[in-house]
């Protein structure tokens, strides 16, 4: 990709009214775009990080057997009022009518939708388990969105939901999906801490939060020390001084439902295997898709800029092009399959090296009069720079 055809460019300044890390460097690298409160456009380089986090989540989650699909983001009131959460979740929930004065709402979640796609389609203990996800839009009326991308009205998550014949098997699989979720974050390079939380609108039991420390996160977990285990704040009822106290950005849960609420509500009957009628046993997992875009700054930054951990970076090089003889190594790289951001305009070195340090690609290349024939190579990371041969930058690279 070459920096001229880059949109948007960077900006210098920090977005007005913006408090948190993320918020600034995400709109000053034109990464994100707010278009009202809570409300943001993924820009180009904000998608490729987004492709980056969701090819982890499918890896993992396809690893134990789920299967993908999509699910419509405007419901039917009716579907919602099977469940009661028509008036119970009606607080943040976008409920509207069309032109027939017909209602329906905007997803914040989809375990009415997914079911009524299970008592349509699965009859026998033959049919399950279903493990089915999507990544879709969330739409949530918050009261303060706040923390940048962090918490939106709007939003991207990834939703996992699956549908047990017995008890034992949904608590079997609730317990691979935490385990495949501990793998997504730590590839994505944060320390999660497994934390005990209350399941608000979705269920009366206890649930699992996934919640990474940062200070500009709206949760506090107590953490048992020397573990990775955690209460969150609602449900904590120990002894503050045997615990530490950590502020934390929530970016994954799930829920286990069981046969009621979701299952008994709306008829998610099977048939066992003596001809019994039975109900399914539920569970839904979330992971906050557009949320670890913002986590993953507010964890890997520097007074410069973001340093992106590898896995997720938009281009795994940066090409810092001083003297117009970037375009071979540029051709290389590409052609040796390595995502390169090449600066190849006519601005100074120091607006370029601020860029590169602003956007934080893994690897930034240099050449200049001074490298003449070669390439400066530095992690962004690090302070420490090399010169290498464009031979050797390439096969490093590739």
């Amino acid at each position: 990709m070459r920096y001229s055809q880059l949109f948007p460019k960077t900006e210098k300044l920090d977005p007005k009214g913006a408090a948190t890390i993320n918020h600034k460097l995400l709109v000053r690298g034109g990464y994100i775009d707010q278009l009202m409160t809570g409300s943001w456009t993924l820009l180009p380089l904000g998608w490729r990080v987004i492709e980056k986090i969701n090819k982890v989540v499918r890896e993992e989650l396809n690893s134990i057997g789920c299967e993908e699909m999509l699910m419509p983001l405007m419901h039917p009131k009716e579907i919602w009022n099977e469940t009661g959460r028509w008036d119970s979740a009606a607080e943040v929930m976008y409920q509207l009518k069309d032109s027939r004065e017909k209602e329906f709402a905007l997803s914040f979640t989809h375990e009415e939708i997914v079911m009524d796609l299970i008592r349509k389609h699965v009859k026998s203990y033959k049919d399950l388990p279903v493990t089915i996800y999507h990544f879709s839009t969330k739409f949530r009326n918050e009261a303060r969105p706040q923390g940048g991308i962090l918490r939106g009205r709007e939003f991207l998550m990834k939703d996992l939901y699956s549908a047990h014949a017995t008890e034992e098997g949904m608590i079997e699989f609730y317990e691979r999906v935490s385990d495949a979720y501990i793998r997504i974050f730590e590839r994505l390079g944060f320390e999660v801490y497994i934390t005990e939380a209350a399941g608000g609108v979705f269920t009366e039991r206890r649930t699992r939060e996934f919640q990474v420390v940062a200070e500009a996160g709206e949760d506090t977990i107590y953490v048992k020390p020397g573990t990775r285990e955690a209460f969150n704040k609602e449900v904590f009822s120990g002894q503050e001084s045997e615990y530490e106290k950590k502020r934390s950005i929530e970016v994954g849960n799930i829920f286990p439902f069981g046969a009621g609420k979701y299952a008994e509500k709306m008829g998610g009957y099977f048939t066992d295997k003596d001809g019994e009628r039975k109900l399914v046993h539920f569970a839904s997992y979330g992971i906050g898709i557009s949320r670890l875009l913002g986590t993953l700054v507010e964890v890997n930054h520097d007074e410069r800029g973001i340093v992106w951990p590898e896995i997720a970076a938009p281009f795994k090089v940066h090409l810092v092009d001083l003297n117009g003889t970037g375009e071979e190594i540029y051709k290389q790289l590409t052609e040796a399959g390595v995502e390169v951001l090449w600066d190849e305009t006519d601005r100074g070195a120091g607006e370029k090296f601020a860029d590169a340090d602003l956007l934080g690609m893994p690897v930034r290349l240099v050449v200049s009069e001074k490298t003449g024939e070669k390439v400066e190579w530095k992690y962004r990371n690090k302070e420490e720079k090399e010169l290498l041969t464009k031979t050797e930058a390439v096969k490093r690279l590739g």
